[in-house]
């Protein structure tokens, strides 16, 4: 964790230990992922060094509320973000983006500035990359996990209809994202009409 600030271990420290195992998708892995997502699109969107700064902490926070509840997890992490970050000498202002970046992650998303929608499209940037079938696979059982009965076909039901209607933000994921995604929704659209 050398390369993270003392509010970042902190908060990465609170996650390791109090994320169910259970969460094939949702653990510290994720958080991981979308860390790296959120620096690669921070850097070609040119963000200044401040900025980067509350990304990273709001892409640390965004599913903290895991620890809590996975129900409204994103108003929870705002609540953990709220009461740790001004003793790391976060201003009211400060804490106010970062929520803002962490409720812009909630489905369907909803982002009203380049740091929202840098986070965003962070948040889903698996959806146009090459491991979409495993990360995908780790959602479907973490919501098996959850005890909601899913079968293949509605499972691949729910992701057509998932990526029917998710869309990037930023120039990079529109670039860089969609077109494969795209290819995946086709491949999805091919096995349901296997299965129909």
């Amino acid at each position: 964790m050398k390369d993270y600030a003392p509010e970042e271990k902190a908060i990465l420290k609170q996650l390791e230990d109090g994320l169910s195992p259970n969460l094939h998708y949702h653990g510290l892995h994720h958080t991981r992922d979308v860390m790296e997502a959120a620096l690669r699109i921070a850097s070609s969107e040119g963000l200044p060094e401040d900025q980067i700064r509350l990304l990273r902490i709001a892409v640390l926070y965004h599913d903290s509320g895991f620890v809590v509840n996975s129900k409204d997890h994103e108003s929870h992490g705002c609540e953990i973000a709220k009461r740790n970050l001004p003793a790391y000498g976060y201003s009211p202002k400060e804490i106010e983006t970062i929520c803002g970046m962490i409720m812009a992650t909630r489905i369907p998303q909803s982002p009203h500035n380049l740091l929202e929608k840098i986070i965003c499209d962070a948040d889903l940037d698996y959806l146009g990359r090459d491991d979409f079938n495993r990360i995908s696979r780790s959602l479907y059982e973490e919501i098996k996990l959850s005890g909601q009965n899913l079968g293949e076909r509605d499972w691949n039901l729910l992701q057509k209809k998932f990526l029917e209607n998710h869309h990037y933000f930023t120039e990079f994921g529109k670039k860089n994202r969609e077109p494969l995604k795209q290819q995946h929704l086709r491949k999805i659209n091919d096995l349901l009409a296997q299965l129909a």
